[in-house]
């Protein structure tokens, strides 16, 4: 699974619900929510 920071638990989580997304400028990301409070988390690149 890939991981993400989030912002409001400040830790390194695993994404739930993770969905390959594509930026405007054509590189790959990865979006998801946060397991624990369920925030949007976000990383850039493949997971």
């Amino acid at each position: 699974m890939a991981t993400a920071y989030c912002m409001k638990c400040r830790k390194k989580v695993e994404i739930k619900d993770a969905k390959q997304i594509t930026l405007k400028n054509g590189r790959p990301a990865v979006q998801g929510a946060c397991p624990t409070c369920g925030t949007k988390v976000f990383r850039i690149g493949k997971c």
